[in-house]
């Protein structure tokens, strides 16, 4: 299997090694072709990241510090896929190799160093494409409601307009304050989630679908009345209403709210300056000093 990763001018063949990692390559494929963002990682990274339309668990149980410059992985506790682009500081993860770039190496370090120091100040946008196919997959129906199937498309789609209305405050520690804060709740409760689908083979039901919901109504009511991302917390809010539904088949039902928070964790990422910022922090603790950091 090998596909065509497109951003700007510029296009990487991707080897996917459909032996290793089928099941993975199989959702994968199933969401071709697909429009995607740019992510440059926030701690110890030396890769590009893009936001993957589907779950899956780990396949093949691959320590991350063993990817090595050119890999193409997904990360399931981030739902990314990744392009490694040089040796990788410090990471503890499991991941699932899925293939290597077909040369292109400088051209993907170049993009990487680019994209870390303007992200959040500029959009990198591309698409991933089948490229021995060029097929366009045909959705499965889904078992869920409908209003729950088109809320998480308006996320994959676009970003919340409420976003943008935060971007443009300039009240006190606005927007930086509500814009970390809201990234961290949306984060964590995608983390959640994944713990909670993790234990649906040995948790009661009731219990998963309690412990999904308290989540929700937490990070909810963060982002509406912290944060004041009013549209973004009636997602979530969404979110929790069904969960609290039986009829609603529990599985397919925590797979779709992990799509749906990530997503959200994925818009507001986009808009943060994570290089400028560690520069900035970088700064104003030299400035201080030993002494006043201790204090």
């Amino acid at each position: 299997m090998k596909l065509d990763l497109h951003i700007g001018d510029t296009r990487w063949r991707i080897a996917c090694d459909t032996v290793r990692a089928p099941r993975t390559l199989a959702a994968l494929s199933a969401t071709l072709p697909a429009a995607l963002q740019l992510h440059t990682p926030k701690i110890a990274g030396q890769h590009i990241y893009w936001h993957a339309p589907f779950v899956e668990d780990a396949e093949g149980g691959v320590d991350v510090m063993e990817a090595q410059p050119g890999a193409f992985l997904y990360w399931p506790a981030r739902q990314f896929l990744e392009l490694i682009f040089a040796p990788l500081q410090a990471e503890t993860a499991e991941v699932t190799l899925l293939g290597q770039i077909e040369g292109g190496l400088p051209e993907l370090q170049a993009l990487g160093l680019k994209l870390r120091e303007q992200h959040g100040r500029q959009l990198f946008s591309g698409s991933l494409t089948d490229a021995e196919t060029g097929r366009e997959a045909i959705a499965s129906p889904s078992p869920l409601p409908a209003d729950l199937v088109a809320l998480k498309q308006r996320l994959w789609d676009a970003s919340p307009a409420d976003i943008e209305t935060l971007l443009a405050s300039r009240a006190t520690m606005h927007p930086a304050g509500p814009l970390f804060l809201a990234e961290s709740e949306a984060r964590i409760l995608h983390e959640l989630l994944w713990w909670v689908r993790g234990g649906l083979s040995r948790e009661e039901p009731r219990i998963s679908r309690r412990i999904a919901a308290v989540a929700c109504n937490k990070a909810g009511t963060r982002l509406r009345d912290f944060c004041h991302l009013g549209e973004s917390a009636a997602a979530i809010f969404a979110l929790e209403a069904a969960f609290g539904r039986e009829e609603i088949p529990l599985a397919e039902l925590t797979d779709e709210a992990i799509l749906c928070a990530g997503r959200l964790a994925a818009w507001l990422d986009l808009r943060i300056p994570w290089s400028a910022v560690n520069e900035a922090a970088r700064s104003a603790l030299d400035e201080a000093g030993p002494e006043a950091t201790a204090s």
